[in-house]
């Protein structure tokens, strides 16, 4: 019982179910007072203890019935036997097989394999199967390209080698009792390959994730074909998810500073210098604002639009954050973004200022008139844009300004630095005025850059 419910436990999690040790503890407190016989009973044991919200108990429960199915070993039938004829009740294959064990009949010299096979017992097979997927360790199974390597474990776990043996003196001596134990052992087979299917669903799904994730990670944002873009943006959110749990913990350590030792000695005169009384040297922290200036002009749409989601997902770290999207035009999105979803968001932002063609001089000077008062000396600035102005005025001076107002500048450009300069781009007279500027391509690129935007206000 207890190596099948760590087993499940495992599955539950490569689905999504967060399983602490506490909360295993307390469902195998649960298992053990209802037991294994009502697989209801053990159903509704385990989703109460384990899943904390609907989503997780929709998964737990698929997960439950695709964990406590066995598949069912096939049933063969000779060849030319009418499957539609009634059969005599007393032939079941059992009695068949207790009959050809008579005296004499070479059956009884089988092996324990051979004899479960000819019987055709459905229970004893299944649990002969879960018992050798145990012993092959199937809840190791990570990729599909593994199924021949545990479904030949599994059989070997069952005694494979000697059936091959039986037969071969069987061809020889019994062809017909050769020809029904092949049969038998092609269905073994496919019952086993079906077992190995099921712990690859069971198992493998958050290898496989993690391993698409990675792909993802480091797909250019530019390319990702429209059936990628809803786990792009799932991605995204696990970035940001991530990124608020390491920056938004209080640190309460760091904030206090360290021992100011003059203070504490002053403090503590009366009492012969013993520090009863501590003095710590404070820490002044700038109050964090956030100003993101986002091209979403055909070239870059895309790109921007997983960057604005990113960076308003992380209204938790940073208190203040205020976003403006562009193309020929600027406009500020922040309430657009907070107040709706990201794919509502999104379609509203390109319906009143995307895919047009970039003009950053003309953005720039919009920016200037409108909203110059919002930058102070506690502002970062962050660009995103390839920064390619179809060759109009780039106006450069405006944002020298932005950057002698704000504490830093920081340039991130989806393009490759090979084409920075080159055609229409502006980005090397740009970049003269950005305290940071960086290649931002991918997602894994995208994390990184607002990971040490976030890291310095810590």
């Amino acid at each position: 019982m207890r190596e099948n419910l760590h087993r499940f436990f495992r599955a539950a999690r490569g689905v999504g179910v967060h399983v602490s040790p506490a909360e295993s503890i307390d469902a195998m407190r649960a298992v053990s007072q209802v037991g294994f016989s009502d697989r209801a009973i053990l159903r509704d044991a385990l989703l109460l203890t384990l899943a904390k919200s609907q989503d997780e108990k929709l998964a737990l429960g698929d997960c439950f019935d695709l964990f406590f199915s066995q598949p069912e070993p096939r049933q063969e039938q000779p060849e030319g036997a009418d499957q539609d004829a009634p059969q005599d009740p007393d032939q079941s294959p059992s009695s068949s097989a207790a009959s050809d064990a008579g005296a004499g009949s070479p059956q009884q010299e089988l092996g324990p394999l051979a004899q479960m096979l000819l019987s055709q017992e459905r229970n004893a097979i299944a649990a002969a199967i879960a018992s050798a997927a145990g012993a092959a360790s199937l809840s190791d199974i990570r990729y599909s390209t593994q199924r021949g390597i545990f479904s030949s474990r599994i059989l070997d776990a069952m005694g494979l080698q000697r059936l091959r043996d039986e037969l071969d003196e069987l061809t020889a001596s019994n062809p017909a009792l050769a020809e029904r134990l092949r049969g038998a052992l092609d269905a073994l087979r496919e019952a086993v390959r079906d077992t190995v299917s099921q712990g690859l669903a069971l198992y493998a799904r958050e290898e496989a994730e993690n391993l698409r994730n990675d792909i993802l990670r480091n797909a250019p944002l530019a390319r990702i074909e429209r059936r990628q873009v809803a786990e792009m943006r799932a991605l995204i959110r696990q970035i940001a998810r991530r990124l608020r749990e390491r920056y938004s913990k209080p640190r309460k350590r760091q904030r206090r500073g360290h021992l100011d030792v003059r203070r504490t000695l002053r403090r503590n005169a009366a009492w012969g210098g013993v520090p009863f009384l501590t003095a710590w040297k404070r820490k002044h922290r700038d109050r964090p604002k956030i100003v993101a200036l986002c091209d979403v002009s055909g070239s870059v749409a895309q790109v921007s639009g997983f960057f604005l989601l990113l960076i308003h997902s992380l209204h938790e770290v940073v208190d203040d954050v205020r976003s403006f999207a562009f193309s020929s035009h600027l406009i500020e999105v922040s309430e657009i973004l907070e107040a709706k979803s990201p794919e509502e968001a999104m379609a509203e932002i390109m319906s009143k200022v995307g895919f047009g063609s970039s003009d950053y001089g003309s953005s720039l000077v919009d920016f200037e008139k409108e909203f110059m008062s919002t930058l102070t000396p506690q502002t970062t600035v962050i660009v995103l844009g390839d920064a390619r102005s179809n060759n109009l005025d780039p106006r450069a001076d405006i944002l020298r300004r932005i950057s002698e107002r704000s504490k830093r500048l920081v340039w991130l450009n989806p393009e490759g630095r090979l084409a920075w300069g080159f055609g229409d781009s502006e980005m090397p007279r740009y970049a003269t005025f950005c305290s940071v500027v960086r290649q931002c391509a991918t997602a894994q690129q995208l994390e990184r850059a607002v990971s040490d935007i976030v890291a310095t206000y810590q």
